[in-house]
């Protein structure tokens, strides 16, 4: 027992707007509207002996200001328990809500403040989050995805991933699965006669059924490709797997999941692939490392989706060297910026997960509700 207790927790929603829409093949298909923001879901946590930690969630197009909704109605359990003991804390927060479930915007809301908590606990041991957590490595390979996207031309994607190998980052994703797939492997000819030998991947994001799905793995194991990312509906687990045992060039899938079970039946199906779990999207860094136990067991790849400021302590944490997914675009929110060169990206050696929050944060919240004194 610490001796501690959570003595304060403010929530703020913060919509932060994107410079330049962005479209990938669901806007393509007609699914979605390109995206113009991304939705986060903020906590700060002050304990009785004035410790502090932040933790954050996130949506794109929908669902932030139900994580933010939700988080408020339940937050409250956690006043004056002890910081350090995150699972019995997650397991109060998710019995507060249990009548809504144990996935989806539920412990979406749930994760900002688990974040915060494991934020804290580095914090308090003058670590950063992944020599807290037991580092395999103090840097982990970088690739690019935010100049990938299907709105821009190939002449601007060779533009912006050149920009991005002189930046230091080592690989370069961009975005497929438009309805013209012949245009799809037109682009992806160019983009890696460009790169040379560059690490390059590609996401379908969902957009392909099996049969078009296993006919455009064929056609790319041409290209020399990293991965494939999302050739099939997210939850078609059995469909993943199959494509897995199939083609040499590695299928990855799983940042869409929201629970542990969901990413579970990836590897019941027997999922050969590379996993893309998602901390605020599976419901924290607790159940990110439940998962992370189980696919380590199974002989799985990593490589975790978005939220970079996250993911690079628990990749580092990872027995197997993983992939880091580059997005600037939530620089504005804190003061400090990840280290990167030689196509690696640094954990910072900044306690916790090295980062506090803007002034640019604070003016791009929307609300903002505090509990405890």
């Amino acid at each position: 027992m610490s001796g501690d207790r959570i003595r304060s927790l403010t929530l703020s929603h913060v919509v932060l707007p994107l410079d330049n829409p962005v479209s990938d093949a669901k806007v393509l298909t007609g699914r979605q509207k390109p995206l113009t923001e991304t939705v986060l879901l903020f906590v700060e946590v002050t304990t009785e002996q004035g410790l502090q930690g932040m933790g954050f969630s996130y949506s794109k197009r929908a669902g932030g200001p139900a994580q933010y909704r939700h988080l408020a109605e339940v937050a409250e359990v956690a006043i004056g328990q002890d910081p350090s003991d995150i699972e019995r804390i997650y397991t109060s927060l998710l019995w507060a809500g249990a009548s809504v479930g144990r996935s989806g915007v539920a412990t979406q809301a749930i994760a900002a403040l688990d974040v915060a908590l494991w934020d804290l606990k580095a914090r308090r041991a003058s670590l950063p989050l992944a020599k807290l957590l037991g580092a395999h490595r103090d840097s982990c390979r970088v690739y690019n995805t935010s100049g990938g996207f299907l709105q821009a031309s190939v002449e601007e994607i060779k533009e912006k991933a050149t920009a991005s190998l002189e930046a230091g980052i080592g690989g370069i994703k961009i975005k497929v699965g438009q309805p013209d797939w012949a245009e799809d492997l037109r682009r992806v000819a160019a983009l890696r006669e460009h790169l040379g030998d560059t690490p390059f991947m590609v996401d379908a994001n969902q957009q392909w059924d099996r049969a078009r799905a296993r006919r455009m793995c064929r056609e790319l194991e041409a290209f020399d490709l990293i991965w494939i990312e999302e050739p099939l509906d997210a939850w078609d687990a059995v469909g993943h797997a199959d494509l897995s045992r199939t083609f040499d060039t590695p299928i990855a899938t799983g940042e869409m999941l929201t629970s542990v079970p969901e990413h579970m039946a990836l590897i019941d199906a027997g999922y050969r692939g590379i996993v893309q779990p998602d901390a605020p999207r599976i419901g924290g860094i607790t159940p990110f490392l439940r998962f992370a136990t189980l696919a380590s067991h199974a002989g799985l790849a990593l490589a975790p989706h978005y939220a970079m400021e996250i993911h690079l302590h628990l990749a580092a944490a990872y027995p197997t060297e993983p992939w880091v997914e580059h997005f600037e675009w939530l620089n504005p929110l804190f003061e400090e910026r990840i280290e990167i060169r030689e196509g690696q990206m640094f954990v910072p050696d900044r306690p916790g997960l090295g980062f506090t929050l803007s002034e640019r944060m604070r003016s791009l919240t929307r609300e903002t509700v505090t509990f405890g004194s």
